[in-house]
């Protein structure tokens, strides 16, 4: 144990970042959600597309690049490429994954990445997780594999793509706070949509199809704007804290994916999501009063 040496400044910060984390996880169900939903008529790769191409459009009306040019200069521009790919990645996993499997279940298996992000956040960003933690984040991978239910006669392959999502997503965490200290977050914003939209544009004549109805379309714009101002808000979130802090608030999100996948497609989650998810939520609570009460870095 040691003592805190954080002014009353930094840990303002702190919380803040935490709160920007939680909505940041509201809005990211919401984007699971509509693209479930849209998902079931449209293709994967067009709602993928319609996903970063409306973030592109909102980002570039609202953030009005052309008044301020130099906030968008690139000083790691290798890192934020590699950025705009795993955050790419996790979407075309999870899109995937979200036709197959309820909203519950890819929300716990999604959980995954915040133990690959406390294993990977000391040698990446140097923040080194203390045993305890070590322990409280195989314990939550435990729960990850309790909903991924691996027994032959009840595995189901779609799981696999929702860990990749998982794989990617730590990935996206750990690049954002490499960079969340040189580079702006409006070009952090920017930049992996405008990739995502310049890789998915090409291809898209070929398997894009026009929305059957209004609600299809208006839902694929919600995509792109709930996914931009989300991950607006983690962007926000870790230049406030540590990835290692904000990692278990991921965990928020288990309260909404359920809630959504029962109103909006009547899903409810079997017993294996929900011991699953309470093993994982209850090891990242554990990392969290580490942080908190002991200082275990």
């Amino acid at each position: 144990m040691t003592t805190s040496t954080r002014s009353p400044a930094e840990s303002a910060a702190r919380l803040r970042g935490i709160a920007l984390m939680c909505v940041a996880m509201l809005l990211f169900s919401i984007l699971d959600a509509a693209a479930k939903y849209v998902s079931r008529s449209m293709p994967a790769l067009e709602v993928v597309w319609a996903r970063y191409t409306v973030s592109l459009v909102f980002a570039v009306i609202i953030l009005r690049p052309w008044a301020n040019l130099g906030q968008y200069v690139m000083k790691r521009p290798y890192i934020q490429v590699l950025r705009g790919l795993f955050l790419l990645g996790s979407t075309v996993f999870n899109f995937i994954a979200l036709r197959y499997l309820q909203l519950a279940e890819t929300a716990a298996i999604a959980f995954a990445a915040p133990f690959f992000i406390v294993g990977l956040a000391g040698p990446v960003l140097g923040e080194w997780a203390g045993p305890r933690r070590w322990v409280a984040a195989v314990i939550g991978f435990i729960g990850v594999i309790v909903v991924v239910e691996p027994g032959p006669d009840t595995f189901q392959p779609a799981a696999l793509l929702s860990l990749a999502a998982a794989c990617c997503y730590a990935g996206y965490n750990l690049t954002t706070r490499l960079l969340s200290h040189t580079e702006s977050p409006a070009g952090m914003l920017i930049y992996p949509a405008l990739l995502a939209t310049l890789i998915l544009t090409p291809p898209l004549p070929l398997v894009g199809t026009i929305p059957p109805d209004w609600l299809i379309a208006a839902l694929m714009l919600l995509t792109g704007a709930a996914g931009g101002l989300g991950h607006w808000c983690l962007i926000v979130a870790h230049r406030k804290a540590p990835a290692s802090l904000l990692a278990p608030f991921q965990y928020t999100q288990i309260l909404w994916m359920p809630m959504a996948g029962y109103l909006v497609f009547s899903d409810v989650p079997s017993w294996n999501t929900l011991i699953g998810a309470a093993i994982i939520v209850a090891s990242g609570l554990y990392i969290l009063y580490r942080e908190r009460v002991h200082h275990d870095r």
